[in-house]
C-alpha cells in the first residue's frame, strides 16, 4: 500500500547481472513499480505482461494491498488468477472479480502477537495510531487519519479490535497499519523493528511513516518462496521488482532483482539490478529485453 509520491527520480536504462537462469516467474510490486502514479497499468505494461505470459513465464502480482484493492490488475492475472495481498500475509484467487475473491492461504497475525507489537510500539513511540487489516474487515482507531479513502467498519482503541471478543474476532487479522503523525518514516521503522522484535515483522511501503506489521516471518519473500516451491521454481528462476523496504527481502531472494528508478535507497541496495521508473514502464521495458533475450 502506498500513497501517491516518489521516494528518488531516477532515469536510469536498466542494468541486468551478466549471469541468471532463464526466468519461469515474474514477481513485481504494484504501487510505484507495475502501476504509475495514477494508479493506472499502461498499455505497454499489459502488453508486456501477457507477452510474459504467453512465453510461458507466470507472473505475481506481490503486494501490501489488501485483496479489496486489486481491482487494479484483476484483468491482467492471466491463467492462475493469483496474486499475493497483505506484504505476503495472504495468497488471493482473483478470478471472481473485485468482492468476490477467494483467499487460498492466509498467514494470519495472532492477537497475542498483535497486543504485543500495539503495546510494545505505544512505549516505544507514543503518538502512534493503530488500523487493523483483516481478511475483509478494515478497523482502525478514532484518532488514525484518513489514509485509505475507505470507511472503517468499527471505530476504537487497538486493544479492543483485538481482543478474543473484538469486532471481527472469528476473522483472521492479516497485519497492523501503525501511523505517526510527526516522525522519520525510516526512523519510526528501525523503532518499531527494535521495540518489537520477533513478535512480529515490521516494515513499510508509504513514504509517511506509516509502517505495517505482520505476523513473524511473513513477508513478500516468505509466502512467494511458498508459491514457487509448490511450483517447482527455483529463487535463481525468479525475476523481481520492487521500489519500497517492504520489496527488500523480495528482491534479496529472488536470482534477478530490480529496483525500479523511483526506489527507496534500501531497494537499490538490495536488488541486483535497475530499471527506469515506475512512470516511464520500468517493469514492461525489463520484460521487453529479456524475452528479446530468449529469441
Amino acid at each position: 500500500m502506498r500513497e501517491n509520491g516518489r521516494v528518488t527520480s531516477a532515469t536510469r536504462q536498466p542494468e541486468t547481472p551478466a549471469a541468471a537462469a532463464a526466468p519461469r516467474l515474474i514477481a513485481t510490486d504494484l504501487d510505484g513499480t507495475l502501476l504509475r502514479d495514477d494508479k493506472s497499468v499502461s498499455p505497454r505494461t499489459v502488453a508486456a505482461l501477457a507477452a510474459a505470459e504467453d512465453a510461458g513465464i507466470e507472473v505475481f502480482f506481490v503486494t501490501g494491498r489488501p485483496a479489496r484493492w486489486m481491482d487494479v490488475v484483476s484483468d491482467h492475472v492471466h491463467g492462475h488468477g493469483l496474486a499475493i495481498c497483505g506484504n505476503g500475509a495472504a495468497v488471493v484467487d482473483l478470478h471472481g472479480g473485485p468482492g468476490a475473491h477467494r483467499f487460498v492461504k492466509v498467514r494470519e497475525l495472532a492477537r497475542d502477537n498483535a497486543l504485543d507489537a500495539v503495546r510494545l510500539l505505544r512505549e516505544a513511540a507514543p503518538g502512534t495510531v493503530y488500523a487493523v487489516e483483516q481478511t475483509y474487515g478494515f478497523h482502525q482507531e478514532p484518532d488514525y487519519p484518513k489514509l485509505h479513502m475507505e470507511i472503517p467498519d468499527n471505530l476504537m482503541p487497538a486493544e479492543d479490535l483485538l481482543a478474543p471478543d473484538g469486532p471481527g474476532s472469528a476473522e483472521p487479522v492479516l497485519k497492523i497499519l501503525a501511523y505517526h503523525p510527526t516522525l522519520d518514516p525510516d526512523g519510526f521503522l528501525t523503532a518499531a523493528r527494535l521495540a518489537i522484535g520477533d513478535r512480529a515483522n515490521v516494515t513499510r511501503s508509504s513514504p509517511s511513516a506509516l509502517l505495517e506489521i505482520s505476523g513473524p516471518g511473513v513477508s513478500k519473500a516468505s509466502t512467494l518462496a511458498l508459491c514457487c516451491a509448490e511450483r517447482g521454481i527455483s529463487h535463481e528462476e525468479v525475476v523481481a521488482f520492487g521500489d519500497m523496504p517492504n520489496d527488500v527481502e523480495m528482491l534479496t531472494w529472488a536470482g534477478r532483482s530490480y529496483a525500479m528508478g523511483n526506489a527507496h535507497p534500501d531497494v537499490i541496495a538490495a536488488a541486483s539490478g535497475r530499471t527506469v521508473a515506475n512512470n516511464d514502464d520500468g517493469v514492461a521495458l525489463v520484460i521487453e529485453r529479456m524475452l528479446a533475450e530468449r529469441r
